[in-house]
């Protein structure tokens, strides 16, 4: 079953340049794909704030946001509304338009993590919803998936920008003297860097996520 995510930025309107804030995400979506290459249709603008793209598994979906999240610059966050579903696409006017079930749960994620943002968790930014219909066994999964989503996401949320990069960079499988290079920092610091911001558990579940690939 595809998923769909439906993305938009957090804040856009309060934005001091928002043009450069786009090319800053579109920038960050396409160093992710090409690092790890997991959409079918790589999240991309459609109208204001909002992009979409699909990929083939919840897995990979959470694998490739969790990244996206890490290598977003700061000051620039997005909500992603995650939908298991079928979806379509529906000519129009010489153009198609994204349709479906899977769509409208991924629309029903936005709208539960803006309001769940509003109240017990303002550092959410990954939910999940399976469209009505779906197998019924869907059911403990989204909730394991969603339990997982608010962990990791208030993790990164807290994370330092380095924090951020360090754990990219691990989730990638690049080793610590090398990252700690970039960074002109020693080894150690970037070992202290990664223990205070909980990275090792956020990497350890990318890796199980990914199926072992680091």
């Amino acid at each position: 079953m595809p998923i769909a995510v439906i993305a938009d930025i957090i804040g856009s309107r309060r934005l001091p340049d928002r043009g450069a804030a786009q090319r800053d995400l579109d920038d960050a979506i396409a160093r992710v794909e090409t690092d790890r290459p997991l959409a079918v249709s790589r999240l991309r603008a459609t109208v204001g704030d909002e992009l979409q793209g699909i990929y083939r598994t919840l897995e990979d979906a959470l694998c490739s946001l969790l990244l996206l999240r890490l290598a977003l610059p700061a000051g620039l966050e997005c909500r992603f509304g995650v939908g298991i579903g079928a979806i379509s696409d529906v000519p129009y006017d010489g153009a198609t338009l994204a349709d479906g079930p899977g769509w409208w749960a991924a629309r029903d994620a936005v709208n539960a993590l803006t309001a769940m943002q509003q109240r017990a968790a303002p550092g959410a930014r990954t939910w999940i919803v399976a469209a009505p219909g779906e197998d019924a066994g869907m059911r403990s999964p989204v909730e394991m998936a969603n339990a997982y989503a608010l962990s990791r996401d208030q993790l990164v949320t807290a994370m330092s920008d380095r924090a951020r990069r360090l754990t990219y960079g691990r989730c990638l499988g690049r080793r610590q003297s090398d990252l700690a290079r970039e960074e002109g920092v020693t080894q150690s610091a970037v070992s202290q860097a990664m223990s205070t911001a909980g990275s090792a558990a956020l990497v350890e579940g990318y890796v199980a996520l990914s199926g072992g690939r680091a």
